[in-house]
């Protein structure tokens, strides 16, 4: 016979972690669409006790949340708010961003990814100068109006810094939304996508947007994450998923986008004590970006080969190969790079000087740079691994170390 459970021991269900005793409620499930003053009043009695200090939230002004907002969207908390901390030092309003050059924005967004959103948010800060004469506008329908601003930017500005009763969705919120109300196909796929933005408007308590908005967010970082933690979650009671022990399965999965290996070669050209880079042209994904001249390699080529080839295409240069410094990977969302690095000089008599100017095919503008002023450039994530590596490293007769590979 089992021995009689106590009331300290835990509540199991299936798929879950232990749930303590106290969640044996569960069973007694309050469905979420009939009690939501209930629900509501958890969550915000919740986030009064666990919400995060962070620094937009000290003052919640338009700007600051805009910038955190854009800033977050693909980047953990705490880096995030590094690099929001570094932002609002140099840019504290949106006049001195709007004054800015693109270069040093690109700069100080570099390691954030997605360059478009720092691109975009200098042209937004000069629309607002212009359109609205320095003040952040306060309409869902102004705010979706600037420039990178989609459909969750504009709904978190406008509820967290103005109050408007608009829902939050990102990708916390949809796991929480998909949990409590038991969506069983795709959140981001119809019909699941639009009933969990009706019901993501649903919860909003009428004046509590600010609050309200960030609760969801943060229940969905701290609490209801890929690993649920239900034994300590405010909600459980209203869960369904949690009641049909299935959390685990909760959100549905959509279909994975396929990972495409790209191979590709670069090289740094040493002429006179000074390394030549490029800026690359203004559209694409790394637009206006400094980066070592390079490209893919073609079907059967050695990186050798490739390197020599499309230094020729890209500047007119003829180079040779001097040594490798070695492997670099680096992987984004869809594809994963692997850059092979080289160290080039010209070919030809001893050069006593620079050379004539390049002939660019696959850029908007070139210099020559000591290594320490490599640090200046904004740069893709690979380039400046191995810019990094350049700075770090000691001139040997003109000729660079070896990269580690990673």
């Amino acid at each position: 016979m089992a021995p009689k459970k106590t009331a300290a021991d835990p509540l199991i269900l299936p798929g879950l972690h232990a749930v303590p005793s106290h969640l044996a409620s569960t069973v007694l499930h309050c469905p979420p669409e009939a009690h939501i003053p209930a629900l509501q009043a958890a969550l915000l009695d919740w986030f009064a006790v666990h919400q995060r200090a962070l620094p937009w939230r000290e003052k919640y002004t338009p700007y600051e949340v805009w910038i955190s907002e854009v800033m977050l969207q693909q980047t953990q908390m705490e880096r995030g708010v590094a690099y929001f901390k570094r932002w609002m030092e140099r840019f504290p309003d949106v006049a001195s961003l709007a004054r800015a050059h693109e270069e040093e924005v690109l700069r100080l967004w570099e390691g954030l990814g997605y360059y478009s959103r720092a691109r975009n948010i200098l042209r937004a800060a000069r629309l607002i100068m212009e359109r609205h004469g320095g003040c952040f506008p306060s309409q869902e329908a102004d705010i979706r109006a600037l420039p990178g601003v989609g459909p969750y930017t504009a709904g978190a500005i406008a509820s967290i810094a103005f109050g408007a009763s608009l829902p939050c969705i990102d990708a916390n919120v949809e796991r929480v939304i998909a949990r409590l109300f038991d969506l069983d196909s795709p959140v981001k796929q119809e019909p699941a996508a639009s009933r969990l933005r009706e019901l993501a408007l649903l919860l909003v308590p009428e004046g509590k947007a600010r609050e309200h908005n960030q609760a969801m967010m943060e229940l969905g970082a701290l609490v209801c994450g890929k690993k649920a933690r239900c034994g300590i979650c405010p909600l459980a009671s209203f869960c369904s998923s949690l009641h049909l022990g299935i959390v685990h399965e909760r959100p549905v999965p959509g279909k994975r986008a396929a990972i495409t290996p790209i191979e590709v070669v670069t090289g740094v050209l040493f002429c006179q004590g000074q390394i030549f880079v490029q800026k690359r042209l203004p559209s694409g994904v790394w637009g206006n970006l400094w980066e070592f001249p390079g490209g893919r390699l073609e079907p059967g080529e050695r990186p050798e080969a490739a390197i020599v080839r499309e230094f020729a295409e890209e500047t007119g240069f003829t180079v040779q190969v001097t040594g490798k410094y070695g492997v670099i990977r680096h992987g984004y969302t869809t594809y994963r790079i692997t850059l092979h690095c080289f160290a080039l000089s010209l070919t030809g008599p001893a050069v006593t000087s620079l050379p004539a100017p390049p002939v660019l095919t696959a850029a908007s503008d070139w210099r020559w740079l000591r290594r320490d002023e490599l640090d200046a450039l904004a740069m893709p994530a690979a380039h400046r691994k191995l810019a990094d590596s350049l700075m770090m490293q000691n001139a040997r007769q003109g000729l660079p170390g070896i990269l580690s590979a990673r």
